[in-house]
């Protein structure tokens, strides 16, 4: 898939204090998809998920899917 002329963003919460370790970059695709590669590394090949696969992800997270348990 060529992503050359993708429009990468930085998340929100990375913040701007110069410090990007841990940061994710993310490129909403034509077909609905999305691709997410390491800010300091963006030479390594993003992770490509289809719009389905994007909204499975996304409504498991607002359902609490991930959250670790409370102790």
């Amino acid at each position: 898939m060529d992503l050359s002329g993708a429009q990468w963003r930085k998340s929100s919460f990375s913040g701007n204090n110069g410090n990007s370790s841990g940061c994710l970059e993310v490129a909403m695709l034509p077909d609905g998809g999305v691709a997410i590669r390491d800010s300091k590394d963006p030479s390594l090949a993003p992770h490509v998920y289809t719009a389905r696969e994007w909204e499975a992800f996304v409504a498991g997270v607002r359902a609490g899917e991930f959250d670790r348990p409370q102790s």
